[in-house]
């Protein structure tokens, strides 16, 4: 696996540093480009499925579930829990195709020549070794880079070049390894900040009598919204907790509740499982699990073989800034290229 403003899954923008001014690389892949960088393992939970508290010794929940399993190999429910919107590609499309993107950083390429795309209402696993390349495509995918060559294609719609937030408003959502929360407000007003156009945001609409009566109809429709999805996410016991008080895992459900937010045909999931106790991480599969049966697309990078083999139809492993592999689960733990490529020797 820049820009001045760097922008969150759902078109916002923060005041962090651009991606490309970041000196370090994703602590679990050293892709040559600067990317979210070097996330600290978290470990944590909701309450509901059980906490364990960050590195400082502090939680956002209490204790830890004994029942829960480290088993990544998910049964999806015979009735999984409603999404609150159904996404609206048709199963059997292609919404996301990757033709011949190209990357460089100086002398070292990153990305080269890859292509591929991603069926609609499907798990796809993005793997390969450190440095392989998949950090950088996913930024080059959701315009938080420009490739060097190639084309990004959305829903048919060329989005090649596009900041993120038109991205995003096409519906192609993305999560960091890093949650990009914003630390200083509640869970509850991180998420009223994600549905996109909000007529509020114009101050003149909002102060407008003939106007404020569509600006306060639209936050209540909002806010039954954000109950909605934090309730799928089982996070609507934090809704009053500052963000920053999360865990580590806690913080990635909220990330992927409010990617949710912005109404996504397809959601690219950067290292979700980065940190997150085996209690947690069935948890976070099992959301996936359900929303996949509504219809959602995951696009999802992981470094964990075996966990995307156990859950994902289709597998695509890059190497060396380019595909190696692209097959069923099946066929890429057969692969000769593959096991040579994890194992350090020549491809």
């Amino acid at each position: 696996m820049s820009e001045s403003d760097d922008t969150t899954p759902d078109g916002s923008t923060s005041t962090e540093e651009p991606i490309e001014s970041d000196p370090e690389s994703e602590s679990a892949e050293s892709d040559p480009e600067p990317t979210e960088s070097n996330a600290e393992p978290a470990t944590d939970g909701s309450a509901r499925v059980g906490d364990e508290p960050d590195g400082d010794g502090s939680t956002a929940g209490s204790g830890d579930d004994p029942n829960e399993g480290g088993s990544t190999d998910v049964e999806t429910p015979d009735q999984p829990v409603h999404a609150p919107e159904d996404a609206g590609v048709p199963t059997g499309s292609t919404p996301l195709e990757v033709e011949g993107l190209r990357r460089t950083f100086g002398g070292i390429v990153a990305v080269d020549d890859v292509s591929f795309d991603v069926e609609a209402g499907t798990l796809t696993g993005l793997i390969g070794p450190n440095g392989a390349g998949k950090s950088t495509t996913f930024n080059l995918i959701t315009g938080m880079l420009e490739p060097d060559e190639g084309t990004v294609r959305f829903n048919g719609e060329d989005i090649t070049g596009l900041e993120p937030h038109e991205i995003a408003n096409q519906g192609l959502a993305r999560t960091f390894q890093i949650a990009r929360e914003l630390e200083e407000m509640t869970v509850l007003e991180n998420m009223m900040l994600a549905p996109k156009g909000q007529v509020g945001e114009s101050l003149w609409r909002s102060v407008m009598p003939i106007t404020r009566g569509e600006v306060r109809e639209q936050e209540t429709d909002q806010l039954e919204r954000v109950w909605e999805v934090l309730d799928f996410f089982e996070i609507d016991h934090l809704a009053e907790e500052y963000a920053g008080n999360l865990s580590g895992g806690q913080r990635k459900l909220l990330e992927m509740a409010r990617a949710l937010l912005t109404d996504p045909d397809m959601l690219l999931l950067d290292e979700p499982f980065a940190g997150v106790n085996p209690s947690l991480e069935k948890r976070l599969l099992e959301h996936i699990h359900e929303l996949r049966e509504q219809g959602y697309t995951f696009l999802i990078v992981e470094h964990d073989m075996d966990l995307i083999m156990n859950n994902c139809e289709r597998v695509i492993v890059m190497h060396q800034g380019r595909v190696l592999k692209d097959g069923t689960p099946a066929e890429i733990k057969e692969s000769e290229d593959v096991i040579e490529a994890y194992l350090g020797g020549e491809v």
